[in-house]
C-alpha cells in the first residue's frame, strides 16, 4: 500500500499546477513534483524551437522554480515516443480516416492517466494529482467525476475516459476553486508563475499549424478530391480533406446563390459534401469507444445532457447503450457541428457518466 499522504503533481510550468501542488502542502501532504516530457516535431534550429509546448525549457524551469520555493522534489519523466505512437500516430491516422481529432482526449488517456498515473504509484505514493478544473466525489462508495464550480474553466470534458481505478488515486485540487481565485492564491504565496498565461495551442506542432504538419508529416492525407451537393453534382475541388471540417462555411472557393456549408467528410471517395445551411445538422449520432465512470453502462436509455466539443453547449439527449463499447444519442433537436473524431461527453447534472469518440 502506498503512503497515504504522498501524492505526485504533475506539473506544467504553468499556475493552475503549481497551485495544486502548493494547496496539497498545505493540507500536510508529502508532495513531488513531476513533469513529463513529451514528443514535439523538430526544426533542426535549437533545442528549444523543438520542444513541445507542454515541456519547453522555460516551462521546466519555471516548474522547477516553484518547486524549489515549495522546498519539494522535482522529478522529469521522458514520454516522448510513448506520446508520439499514442498521440500523434493516433491524430495523424483520424485525419486520414476524414475526422477531426482532439489529441488531448488521446494524451489523458494513454499518457496521464494511465502512464505518470502508474509512474506515481510506483514512487510510493497513493495519488496522483493535477490542476484540472474538476470534482471527484464519493456517493454509495462509488467515485463521481463532476464539473468544476468554475463554469468558465470545467475541464470535465477532457477527463470522461477516467474510472473506479483511476479516480480511487486522482486529486483535482482546484475543482471547487475559479480561475481568479486560483491566481490570487498564487500571488499570495509569491508563486514565480502566478501572472503567466495559458497555451491552449497544439502542444507537438511548432507553429500550431496542424494542416501544415500533416503535410510536412503525412502527406497522404492532404490529396485534392471533389466537392459535392447532396445530390450528388460536382460543385468543385477541395485542397484536401484536413482542411475542413462539419458546419466549415469558408474557403471552399465555390461561388453558389447561398451560403454553402460543409456536410459531410467522405474520406472512401476523398469527396467533401456541401449544402446549404437548411441542410446542416443531425439529431443523432453513434459515440465509438465509450466509457462509463461507474464501470457499466445503463441498464436501459437514459435522460442526459451531451457535450459535443469541448466549447460547445450543452443538449439534451437520449442516451442507449449498444454492445461493443457503442452508444446512440438522440438529441432533442438538431446539432449543426456533430463532427466524427471529436469526443462526446455523456452528463446528468454536475456529474460525469462517461463518454466516447463520436463516428
Amino acid at each position: 500500500m502506498g503512503n497515504e499522504k504522498r501524492v505526485v503533481v504533475a506539473l506544467s510550468g504553468g499556475v493552475d499546477s503549481a497551485v495544486a501542488a502548493a494547496m496539497l502542502l498545505d493540507q500536510g501532504y508529502q508532495v513531488v513534483g513531476t513533469m513529463m516530457r513529451l514528443w514535439a516535431e523538430q526544426d533542426g534550429r535549437s533545442e528549444e524551437a523543438s520542444a513541445n509546448r507542454c515541456c519547453s525549457s522555460e516551462a521546466v524551469n519555471d516548474a522547477q522554480q516553484v518547486c524549489r520555493l515549495l522546498g519539494i522534489p522535482f522529478h522529469l519523466v521522458n514520454y516522448e515516443q510513448e506520446f508520439k505512437h499514442h498521440v500523434v500516430h493516433t491524430f495523424v491516422a483520424e485525419y486520414a480516416r476524414g475526422r477531426t481529432p482532439n489529441p488531448c482526449l488521446y494524451c489523458n488517456r494513454r499518457i496521464k492517466f494511465d502512464l505518470l498515473l502508474r509512474h506515481a504509484l510506483s514512487l510510493d505514493a497513493q495519488y496522483l494529482a493535477t490542476g484540472h478544473y474538476a470534482r471527484i466525489r464519493r456517493n454509495n462508495g462509488e467515485y463521481q467525476l463532476c464539473k468544476g464550480v468554475d463554469p468558465d474553466k470545467d475541464q470535465s470534458y477532457v477527463l470522461y475516459m477516467l474510472g473506479q481505478k483511476e479516480l480511487h488515486h486522482l486529486l483535482f485540487p482546484l475543482g471547487n476553486y475559479t480561475k481568479a481565485q486560483v491566481r490570487a492564491i498564487a500571488r499570495q504565496r509569491a508563486l514565480p508563475v502566478a501572472e503567466k498565461e495559458e497555451s491552449q495551442d497544439l502542444c507537438f506542432v511548432l507553429d500550431n499549424d496542424y494542416r501544415r504538419f500533416l503535410r510536412q508529416y503525412a502527406p497522404q492525407t492532404i490529396q485534392p478530391g471533389p466537392i459535392f451537393d447532396s445530390a450528388g453534382r460536382l460543385l468543385g475541388e477541395h485542397k484536401g480533406l484536413p482542411f475542413y471540417t462539419i458546419g466549415q462555411r469558408s474557403g471552399m472557393g465555390i461561388a453558389a446563390p447561398e451560403a454553402l456549408y460543409v456536410l459531410e467528410i467522405d474520406p472512401v471517395r476523398n469527396a467533401l459534401i456541401v449544402g446549404p445551411a437548411s441542410e446542416l445538422g443531425r439529431s443523432e449520432l453513434i459515440a465509438e469507444e465509450v466509457n462509463y465512470i461507474s464501470g457499466h453502462a445503463p441498464s436501459a436509455p437514459l435522460r442526459i445532457t451531451a457535450k459535443i466539443r469541448r466549447q460547445a453547449q450543452l443538449a439534451h439527449a437520449t442516451l442507449t447503450p449498444l454492445d461493443g463499447s457503442r452508444a446512440h444519442l438522440a438529441f432533442s433537436h438538431l446539432l449543426r457541428d456533430i463532427t466524427p473524431g471529436q469526443g462526446v461527453v455523456f452528463y446528468q447534472g454536475d456529474v460525469v457518466l462517461g463518454g466516447g469518440i463520436i463516428g
